[in-house]
């Protein structure tokens, strides 16, 4: 168990060196290569040990101990113009671990611990030389937590809590020469960057689940998780406070992880599992996300998986729409809004389409891979109220952003 614990603990230290792109907003669609292969479900559906933060009430699945080890190669593409041509993030590969374990102490008693690389943003602007369109934007939000999932089973019942530990970093930087002479100023030199801040915040997962005759039902709740990021966002929105004509003062540094609300069902016959998930992820209720015109999010996730004695594979689908709303670019605030979500944090991809599998070495050792791809989206915000803000005279602002990822995860039970 030390062993494991140790490990759990580097690969929290890897996440510390990397930035993500998440999927449904700045979340991932799923936690482990089982779920990322069945288009992210998990709420309705057991994966082991993975399901300690999906839904906990699911580890009661395991017949003893089981101990998941893996990670996913995040591989974004992102592309903003924002009039003079455009421009690509340099983030384009990061690394998200995740180390989990459950343990069936009898036949009503499972608990477990695990790290688990959640969440993350970024974009990398820095190569573009000169003045450009995106003035030189760095961004990177990375999320892990840790939790302890603990939970009660009888006679198909199945109830579990996750209290949860998150840890959180936040860096946002960029430099350029704005010009705000034609809203009545003389135009100024700015930048923003405190390096990089960190913080830790305190939530829990409640989860329910429901066996009978192959049919497993699930609900889920998560809650918010509060996290102050000091001087990051004050700081890059400082230098755009014009009262009455951007922002009448500098936006706060809470960037809550919003609460969700789930339910899913699986259904498994003659070794076929097929299964579903909704959930919402309130992006609109969360303090910081709120600030920036985000809106709750309904992200819908069904899956495949047809199971062999020692071979499984598995397909599945996952959409979200967008949930970075257009802001009124004919206002100062709105358009600065805008630029900021599509330069800085471009959570645009919507439809996800996913492959998985599974061989198994002994009764012991497997070994899980996903792959993932979400086809480029191409979203334009208005920016009409910054026209001849600077030299590229802005109207709008255009992000384009695909995704593939691939996920490994070894498994062991004893």
């Amino acid at each position: 168990m030390r062993k494991t614990i140790k490990l759990a603990l580097a690969a929290s230290m890897v996440l510390g060196a990397t930035s993500a792109f998440a999927t449904n907003g700045d979340h991932l669609i799923g936690l482990g290569a089982k779920a990322r292969g069945m288009g992210g479900v998990g709420i309705g559906m057991s994966h082991g040990a993975e399901s300690g933060l999906a839904n906990p009430a699911l580890i009661s699945s395991v017949k003893s101990t089981e101990v998941s080890f893996g990670g996913t190669l995040f591989m974004p593409d992102v592309s903003a113009d924002m009039g003079m041509g455009y421009s690509d993030s340099a983030a384009d590969m990061s690394m998200i671990p995740e180390v989990a374990i459950a343990n069936k102490v009898n036949d009503n008693f499972f608990w477990g611990v695990g790290m688990w690389g959640t969440a993350g943003m970024g974009v990398d602007y820095r190569d573009e030389e000169g003045m450009t369109s995106n003035f030189n934007m760095v961004t990177n939000l990375q999320l892990m937590q840790f939790g302890v999932p603990l939970t009660y089973a009888v006679s198909g019942f199945s109830l579990g809590v996750t209290p949860i530990l998150q840890y959180g970093a936040l860096d946002i930087n960029y430099a350029g020469t704005l010009d705000n002479s034609n809203l009545g100023g003389t135009g100024y030199a700015a930048a923003a960057g405190a390096g990089v801040a960190q913080d830790f915040g305190f939530g829990f997962n409640i989860g329910l689940a429901y066996e009978i005759e192959g049919v497993t039902i699930g609900a889920v709740y998560k809650s918010a998780i509060d996290m102050e990021y000091k001087d990051q966002i004050s700081g890059a929105t400082q230098p755009f406070v014009m009262p009455g004509m951007v922002f009448d003062e500098a936006l706060g540094d809470n960037l809550e992880q919003p609460a969700e609300i789930g339910l899913g069902i699986s259904y498994a016959i003659a070794g076929n599992t097929i299964a579903l998930d909704f959930k919402q992820i309130k992006w609109g209720d969360a303090k910081g996300y709120k600030d920036f015109g985000w809106e709750n999010q309904n992200v819908f996730a069904l899956g495949y998986e047809y199971a062999a004695d020692v071979w499984a594979v598995r397909a599945g689908f996952n959409y979200g729409k967008n949930p970075v709303a257009e802001q009124d670019g004919t206002t100062g605030a709105g358009a600065a809004t805008n630029m900021f979500n599509a330069l800085g944090f471009p959570a645009t991809t919507e439809s996800h389409y996913t492959l998985g599998g599974t061989y198994a070495f002994s009764e012991q050792i497997s070994l899980d891979g996903a792959f993932s791809y979400a086809p480029e989206t191409e979203t334009t915000y208005d920016m009409s109220a910054m026209a001849n803000f600077g030299p590229q005279n802005p109207t709008s602002v255009t992000v384009k952003h695909s995704q593939t990822a691939l996920t490994a995860q070894l498994n062991y039970t004893f």
